[in-house]
């Protein structure tokens, strides 16, 4: 051959894990607990460190109080620590400003920083795996933990998107692709030929990163966190698991033309939207599978291939929240109200009845 081909270097390895804000931390405990089937394996200055069960570390989300909902960071293990060092170095050599964490549960020194829309991001490579006490370990010698018997339960985190204002998304997407080695794995144009969102990743996923343009024009805001079933039929659980409990579904379960998974949104309660994948759709093998670009005209089709349209909301509501100008797509801004809460109470009494009966 006689071109040259300049090689990706493969210094970040995969998504670890998430940190979200939430206004109403003992509800949102419950909804990850109770539906979504997670487990709590620690608590430390009010935040509470959460696993799937089949996340190989110690945790994949920490949910900490704060006076409104957001993310407060994203972290990434890198695939080594001369890795982590090498892109700390990149990074300050461009001008990034960060800082080092020598203190955090569950994993060794990090170095925390800002992508260029202003979403804090952290990379580590020292980190703890999980192990399973007795109770909880699964006869699976390849799985992490025992399949819990509570909610419709995940099995690993996934991916996060990143609300980012319109004119930051090209250039926030190459930052990732120049800085931190990922691949632009799909894209939407808009009219003019610039990415309005981005999908990317540094693994066979076709993303553990998306970023998309911001409908109220805000930057550095949290649009989803998602989670992986893969059992599509777990969404049509969900569902109606949600509508027993009040856990407002936004939209789905439907397909994706962009990944082609099988998906649902739903608000957590504290504001927080959050994805579940039934089948995170195809795996990128080829080593320099070129961008799969979706023209403006395809938008529609690049984010619904089927399941019916996506509310307005989906496009405007992200944390922490802006104050809409149309009143109606407001539904979200306060912490949501559900049933979980009642169900566990009124199961509670019906046992201490049943205890003091006997």
């Amino acid at each position: 051959m006689t071109e040259t081909y300049v090689e990706k270097f493969r210094d970040v390895h995969q998504l670890a894990h998430a940190e979200l804000y939430t206004p109403v931390i003992d509800k949102s405990v419950e909804f990850f607990t109770e539906i979504l089937g997670m487990t709590v394996v620690h608590e430390e200055n009010g935040s509470v460190y959460l696993r799937a069960y089949e996340d190989t570390y110690k945790y994949s989300l920490i949910l900490t109080p704060h006076h409104e909902a957001g993310m407060k960071h994203t972290a990434f293990r890198t695939y080594s620590p001369q890795a982590l060092e090498r892109r700390v170095e990149a990074l300050e050599a461009a001008g990034v400003k960060g800082e080092w964490i020598e203190e955090s549960y569950g994993h060794g020194r990090a170095y925390q920083f800002d992508d260029l829309d202003g979403h804090r991001l952290e990379l580590f490579w020292e980190v703890e795996r999980y192990e399973a006490p007795e109770h909880l370990s699964s006869q699976l010698r390849n799985r992490a933990q025992r399949r819990p018997l509570r909610g419709v339960p995940v099995r690993r985190i996934d991916h996060v998107n990143f609300l980012t204002n319109e004119a930051n998304v090209p250039k926030n997407a190459q930052f990732y692709v120049d800085k931190l080695g990922f691949n632009i794995r799909e894209g939407v144009k808009k009219p003019d030929g610039d990415f309005f969102a981005t999908w990317l990743s540094v693994s066979p996923l076709v993303h553990e990163v998306a970023l998309m343009g911001d409908a109220l024009n805000g930057s550095g805001r949290f649009h989803h966190l998602a989670f992986w079933y893969g059992m599509p039929q777990h969404l049509d659980d969900l569902s109606d698991v949600c509508k027993e409990y009040g856990i407002p579904i936004e939209a789905g379960p439907l397909k994706h033309g962009v990944s082609q998974a099988l998906c649902m949104y739903v608000i957590e309660p504290g504001g927080n939207r959050i994805e579940l994948f039934g089948d995170s759709g195809y795996l990128i093998l080829d080593p320099d599978k070129p961008t799969v670009e979706w023209p403006a005209e395809d938008t529609e089709l690049a984010i619904i291939w089927y399941g019916g349209r996506l509310p307005e909301t989906y496009f405007r509501h992200g944390t922490p929240a802006i104050k809409d100008e149309t009143d109606d797509l407001n539904v979200y801004f306060e912490p949501v109200s559900n049933k979980i809460s009642q169900a566990k109470d009124a199961e509670q009494k019906e046992m201490v009845e049943r205890m003091t009966q006997s």
